[in-house]
């Protein structure tokens, strides 16, 4: 039994959202959720709502306790891309990418 949450177009670049998702792949939900509590980012608490999403939807779905759930599969997608521009020297313009990202958390019963 598997299930999945996801964030969409989370204005955080993927590059930084894969580094906090590094820290939480394949922990348990609670101690998955303690590492992003004391994560010195501030863009962990947004993993931590997708991670508490599933986790509790599992609960609440398929009546799994918390305590028995894992991240099984967590990725920072690449969402649409902002192109903004900037005045440069001699009249010309450089771009700026805004990128933005799509968090999926997928959480499942460990096997012991």
């Amino acid at each position: 039994m598997e299930v999945k949450s996801v964030s969409k177009n989370t204005g955080i670049a993927p590059q930084k959202m894969r580094l906090i998702a590094d820290l939480v792949r394949g922990k348990k939900v609670n101690d998955a959720l303690n590492v992003l509590k004391f994560a010195p980012t501030p863009h962990a608490r947004l993993v931590a709502k997708v991670v508490k999403a599933a986790a509790s939807d599992a609960e609440r779905l398929h009546n799994v306790s918390m305590d028995s759930l894992r991240v099984k599969e967590i990725r920072a997608d690449e969402a649409t891309t902002l192109r903004r521009y900037r005045a440069r020297a001699r009249g010309r313009a450089g771009a700026v990418l805004k990128r933005s990202s799509h968090i999926t958390v997928v959480v499942g019963e460990q096997e012991d």
